[in-house]
């Protein structure tokens, strides 16, 4: 290989490399992986809190889903318990489910916060964090509404008194479109 060829070479392989990195770098930030309203939610399987019967996102296809990330350590997550236990009962179980994702490392407190927080929606353990940095989590708690198809429809972050209205507007409007 002649000087010229060589340069040229390292200089296509230099240009590929940096392409490469700042790819690299612009997937590593929060904006790049975060899911919004019209991508697909991403899929998941995970062990019931204390148990090990397994849940899928895709147990629920053809139902409106609320996907909701929490964890014992966060209080607007347990605030929004009560709001979205009652949010659950005005839907038909055949049109709405709730699926928790809790985010605590170690179950033995997730346990004890359900133990007095009492709601009728399944808990999967992620204690791994493997989904939040899927579903490209910023702020706790955060959940997503997902269509009969899988398709993300209403992203929510946060949460306060009052914002299960919202929520309840959003469900509805979902839970209305039939397949």
């Amino acid at each position: 290989m002649t000087p010229t060829k060589f340069r040229r070479r390292l200089r296509h392989v230099g240009i590929r490399s940096c392409a490469g990195i700042a790819a690299l770098l612009v997937l590593a930030s929060g904006d790049a992986f975060a899911i919004e309203p019209g991508q697909p939610a991403p899929g998941f399987k995970r062990p019931l809190l204390g148990g090990s019967t397994e849940i899928s996102l895709s147990d629920y296809r053809g139902k409106v889903v609320y996907v909701d990330f929490w964890a014992s350590w966060c209080p607007p997550c347990l605030s929004a318990m009560p709001a979205l236990e009652s949010l659950r009962g005005e839907f038909p179980k055949s049109d709405f489910q709730i699926l928790a994702v809790n985010l605590d490392k170690k179950s033995k407190k997730a346990l004890k916060t359900l133990g007095k927080q009492k709601v009728g929606y399944p808990s999967v353990a992620d204690p791994g964090g493997r989904l939040p940095t899927s579903y490209g989590l910023e702020t706790m708690p955060t959940s997503y509404l997902i269509d009969r198809r899988g398709i993300v429809r209403y992203v929510h972050e946060g949460f306060r008194s009052g914002d299960e209205n919202k929520l309840r507007d959003e469900i509805r409007r979902l839970v209305e479109v039939k397949r």
